[in-house]
């Protein structure tokens, strides 16, 4: 019940309070001042007051409201105060905390200037599943069973058995047979991609590595066409003054094959450390696409002709930067990651 002692016993806990957290402030104004606060409460309670104490106790419960409310922004203040004076401490004009930046891994930043490259070249992206089937890394290109070209590539078999065994892809070129297995001629796609071989890790060989390998299938396309496209390429990514040599090789899926050499970018065919004296460098291999696999796809070869060509990204990025240890892109050494940082 209101009355005077309770009024004062209040207004005595009001002057006591203190409260230097935000939440605390707030907890104490919806305790003294909420609908349901001690105040409030009073206010209800002066309702069964007599007329003749009407204005004794309301005057007192006005002054009691007034200073909770003046409390409760005082409280408000002195935490602002503290705030701006911690603040003030700091001197804003002083530098800020280096921070490192990342960069971009050299496998990655070889990869999309290649894809750059071919794509203002008119050629559109293709990806494809990295477990594949016999069928499109081997079957498709023209790889009988039990043929020697298959120990080209060691495979990892993930499910060996049965007439269509379940592998890691071992090169890109099981993209190119996807391509060609759904999409309209004429066909101008590069397959960028991660590819698997049961290879000994070494400085020049890798059980990991990255490939982007190119199809072109139309009508009347020669190896003419080829040669430029090749050409065209080896000038974007190493300098106009590049220069490349065909020598014939030997793939499965394409007849004719050639390695494709370019000019050594450091001694400009001189012959140095890097080109081991001959003045060239490998970068890929490349050919007119065999009718067999043009057929295995659905392609008639009496109509259509196309090539195609591979490289390792690895390779080509180990040659840009002249990086002799290829297992230097799998360590994520920072050292090593941090050369790279100003490569755009």
């Amino acid at each position: 019940m209101i009355s005077n002692e309770k009024i004062q016993e209040m207004m005595s806990a009001l002057g006591e309070l203190k409260a230097a957290k935000e939440q605390e402030i707030e907890e104490l104004r919806v305790k003294w001042l909420g609908k349901k606060g001690e105040i409030t409460q009073l206010f209800e309670e002066f309702r069964g007051v007599s007329p003749e104490q009407k204005k004794e106790f309301g005057q007192k419960l006005n002054a009691l409201k007034n200073a909770a409310q003046a409390k409760i922004e005082e409280m408000k203040a002195a935490l602002n105060d503290i705030a701006d004076a911690g603040k003030a401490s700091f001197d804003l004009t002083k530098p800020g905390d280096r921070m490192d930046l990342g960069a971009r891994h050299p496998i990655s930043i070889t990869r999309e200037e290649i894809i750059s490259i071919f794509k203002k070249f008119g050629y559109s992206v293709a990806e494809g599943p990295e477990i594949e089937d016999d069928w499109h890394v081997f079957g498709a290109l023209n790889f009988p069973p039990e043929h020697p070209a298959r120990d080209m590539q060691d495979t990892f078999f993930v499910h060996p058995q049965g007439d269509n065994p379940i592998l890691l892809r071992t090169h890109t070129s099981s993209v190119q047979v996807r391509t060609m297995e759904s999409s309209n001629l004429p066909i101008r796609v590069i397959c960028p991609g991660r590819v698997f071989r049961n290879e000994a890790i070494s400085a020049r060989a890798h059980c990991i590595f990255h490939q982007v390998e190119g199809l072109y299938i139309d009508k009347n396309v020669s190896f003419a066409d080829l040669k430029q496209a090749i050409l065209l390429f080896a000038r974007e990514m190493f300098g106009p003054d590049t220069q490349i040599r065909m020598r014939p090789s030997y793939f499965p899926f394409t007849e004719p094959s050639a390695e494709v050499d370019v000019s050594c970018n450091i001694c400009h065919g001189k012959g140095c450390n890097i080109c081991k004296g001959t003045g060239w460098l490998e970068i890929l291999g490349c050919g007119m696409v065999d009718p067999n696999v043009l057929r295995a796809s659905g392609i008639d070869p009496e109509i259509y002709s196309g090539f195609a060509f591979g490289m390792g990204i690895e390779r080509i990025a180990m040659l840009k930067w002249q990086v002799k240890d290829l297992r230097h892109y799998f360590e994520n050494d920072i050292r090593f990651l941090k050369e790279f940082e100003t490569v755009i």
